[in-house]
């Protein structure tokens, strides 16, 4: 058994080499994932900021933790693609046919869009640093905020796993994404819930994101946090289970 295991471990570790590699080769892959985010956080701080009331003096604040749900949105979308690129080059048998562990290759992708996205994640925030973000959270908040984030990354990559593994198309694949990052608009990433008819802020307030952004936000404001984090981690832990049910089901269908 610590045989296996520690097989299963180095080819796993080769497997994320590997994807890690891909994403560092690929410009077009680090644009999209962090220049985006920037450029929507610019835009809704310096041109569309003044406009919008939230009840707090520092509108950076309070965009922050939407912004960051949004980037990691749009990386997992990568995640499908080069899953799939995989599949359909053949690459996913070839390796099927090594003397590998025969779900390293997967997890090595799942593990790329964890590293990746935590990347991206940090590079916004000290763009945010720059246009005035300030918090006066300790260590363990900033743990917390950590720990919600990596759960919402390994969420999402694993419903991204299924696409890439069922696509037909390289559209298919990636386009689940688009629904996941117009997600946070309605939700209170941008705007207070309050603000917005019945109908749109019932959806609103019973959907992941605003639960995520809440405890987020109260996490890094020193806010009490409430039942947020709870609702949040609920939300992250139930589409992780699901998603990798379905994901792993897929996988060995491919792989039979």
């Amino acid at each position: 058994m610590k045989m296996i295991k520690k097989h299963f471990f180095s080819d796993m570790g080769v497997m994320l080499g590997r994807s890690m590699r891909h994403i560092t080769r690929s410009m077009d892959t680090i644009i999209t994932v962090c220049i985006t985010p920037i450029a929507m956080m610019l835009l809704f701080v310096y041109v569309f900021g003044g406009a919008i009331q939230t009840g707090t003096d520092n509108y950076v604040n309070y965009l922050l933790p939407g912004i960051l749900l949004m980037a990691i949105a749009s990386g997992i979308a990568y995640t499908a693609f080069r899953l799939f690129g995989d599949v359909q080059g053949g690459i996913f048998e070839r390796f099927q046919s090594m003397p590998i562990a025969r779900s390293s290759m997967l997890w090595g992708h799942v593990l790329t869009s964890l590293v990746s996205n935590a990347i991206s994640v940090i590079v916004i925030i000290l763009v945010a640093l720059l246009m005035g973000f300030g918090s006066s959270a300790g260590v363990l908040p900033w743990l917390a905020v950590a720990g919600i984030l990596a759960l919402f990354t390994l969420a999402l990559t694993w419903v991204a796993v299924i696409p890439g593994l069922i696509a037909k198309t390289v559209d298919g694949a990636s386009a689940f994404s688009y629904p996941l990052i117009f997600l946070p608009f309605i939700s209170s990433a941008f705007v207070p819930t309050e603000t917005m008819p019945s109908v749109v802020r019932a959806f609103a307030e019973n959907q992941p994101v605003t639960s995520i952004v809440d405890a987020i936000r109260a996490l890094l404001s020193e806010q009490p946090v409430g039942n947020d984090i709870w609702v949040a981690l609920a939300w992250c832990v139930g589409i992780m289970l699901v998603a990798y049910i379905f994901a792993m089901r897929a996988y060995k269908h491919k792989a039979a």
